[in-house]
């Protein structure tokens, strides 16, 4: 196994426990509040942050392996690419669930994006350091 393989590796692995931890306070939380209506956000917002995860490791992978000079452009990219995901994903939940949902889907999924994002970003910075 290459550094890079055990790098992206790592990378999903962290990000998993991440996504699998904010999801199991998340149902604490509802079932201790009994605070229902957040659970179609928290299964949303998980299944997007592990679906944005599993792409960005295995991009950089790719990346780093074939081409490690582009890798300022993929970190610029993906983070555009995130973000215009996000919004899309916001907008569709909307279109379908409707106005008076929004607030709790929105700080739902901003916990989720805003750990992924920061987790994402130091990870690569340090990874980037080292080399």
């Amino acid at each position: 196994m290459t550094d890079t393989d055990r790098i992206s590796k790592q990378y999903l692995k962290q990000q998993l426990m991440f996504v699998v931890a904010l999801f199991l306070v998340a149902l604490l939380v509802a079932n201790a509040w009994s605070i229902h209506e957040i659970v179609t956000p928290v299964i949303v917002s998980a299944l997007f942050t592990l679906a944005v995860s599993v792409v960005a490791g295995l991009v950089w992978k790719r990346i780093a392996k074939n081409n490690a000079d582009q890798l300022p452009t993929y970190y610029t990219a993906a983070s555009g690419f995130r973000l215009l995901l996000a919004l899309a994903v916001m907008f569709v939940y909307y279109l379908i669930m409707g106005r008076s949902n929004m607030l709790v889907f929105f700080l739902v999924f901003m916990v989720f994006y805003l750990v992924s994002l920061t987790h994402h970003s130091i990870f690569f910075a340090k990874v980037s350091n080292r080399s």
